[in-house]
């Protein structure tokens, strides 16, 4: 049915400049090779519960670096995957440990609010210890090269963006479903079955679940790629826990100005982090960005973004230019976010991005 409905999810797979720049993501998709998770418990890590947090970090840098080595020896079919057999304790459960140790004083995005959840307290994104799921489902309007994708929201959000068109899930006015890790597991891998390319992560956003969600791929025991769907607005920390994790980072890029991030998201400081946060996928995965237009934001916001990702992600760097924007919850707050996009800023944009030299439009 959904290549029925999305004929040019079909139609990508001919696409040879999205083919190459999400080329190990769609070979995890049609299984011709392994998902970052299943290699990442391949990994033996020795470590215990009394280890100092700092010699983590020290082992998880080389981890990572080992995990990198052994997965191109793996893609390039010198070594074979079916040889490598679980760890007792490996790559993975380190980072669920380190993970574990930040919600104690939480600082999985880059507010730091420093509250125990494990306590139950709760910071910025009102979440919990326990992953709040909205809903889950075979979604088949993303992005040609997701469809159909295995999309699974929670609950919270790093970012108060006021004009958020999923307001009800990024600030509790829905509680969510609590689910333990094995039941999201199971779901995780009916989704597969059903036929989805990837499990999609996304909310509000993914970030204050991430130890969940890597306990979650503990439990995993399916061929699945992981799409981090995100704001961006995460810690180096978290940065450096979903290397090794994540098939593909889709990230937004919602700001080319801080001023702009402060006014309508409450997000000081975005433009920096979200850069890096590209840097950094782009290095340790595979990358699709998304830049939803916003009225009036053209010259401040759109074309300063899509001018950094020519100039520091290529030419070639998959990018979506949405014009999908809609006035939504608090947007009446902000004048200019008071109607839509017009199809004028709209076409300005693509011919600024195709003129700059951007070749991989969504």
């Amino acid at each position: 049915m959904w290549k029925i409905i999305r004929p040019d999810a079909v139609k990508i797979l001919d696409d040879d400049l999205c083919l190459s720049s999400l080329k190990r993501y769609f070979d995890v998709a049609l299984n011709k090779k392994n998902a970052k998770f299943l290699l990442a418990r391949r990994i033996k890590a020795d470590f215990n519960s009394e280890d100092s947090t700092e010699k983590l970090w020290l082992l998880h840098e080389k981890l990572t670096e080992e995990f990198y080595k052994l997965e191109a020896k793996i893609d390039l079919k010198e070594l074979n995957f079916k040889d490598l057999p679980e760890q007792e304790k490996s790559y993975l459960d380190l980072k669920i440990e380190i993970a574990r140790r930040i919600l104690r004083e939480c600082h999985f995005c880059v507010r730091r609010c420093g509250v125990n959840r494990l306590e139950g307290k709760t910071g910025f994104c009102g979440c919990g210890s326990k992953i709040a799921v909205s809903t889950y489902f075979e979604h088949l309007g993303e992005e040609p090269e997701l469809v159909p994708s295995g999309t699974i929201f929670t609950c919270g959000c790093s970012m108060r963006c006021l004009h958020c068109q999923n307001w009800t899930i990024s600030q509790w006015f829905e509680e969510g479903e609590k689910f333990e890790v094995e039941e999201l597991a199971k779901i995780v891998e009916k989704l597969r079955k059903n036929g989805c390319r990837n499990a999609n992560l996304v909310g509000g956003d993914p970030t204050p679940w991430l130890k969940n969600w890597l306990e979650v791929f503990k439990h995993v025991n399916v061929n699945i790629p992981v799409v981090w769907n995100s704001n961006a607005y995460y810690s180096e920390e978290t940065a450096k826990l979903l290397a090794g994790f994540v098939d593909v980072y889709l990230l937004d890029f919602k700001y080319g100005k801080n001023e702009c991030a402060s006014k309508i998201s409450n997000s000081p400081g975005y433009v920096e982090v979200a850069q890096k946060n590209h840097l950094y996928a782009s290095r340790y995965g595979e990358l699709i960005i998304r830049i939803l237009l916003l009225p009036q934001h053209i010259e401040c916001c759109a074309k300063p973004i899509i001018k950094w990702i020519r100039e520091n992600l290529g030419s070639e760097v998959r990018v979506n230019i949405m014009d999908q924007y809609r006035p939504e919850w608090k947007a009446y707050e902000i004048p200019e976010l008071r109607r839509r996009l017009t199809q004028s800023e709209y076409m300005e944009v693509l011919r600024f991005a195709r003129n700059i030299g951007l070749r991989n439009l969504a």
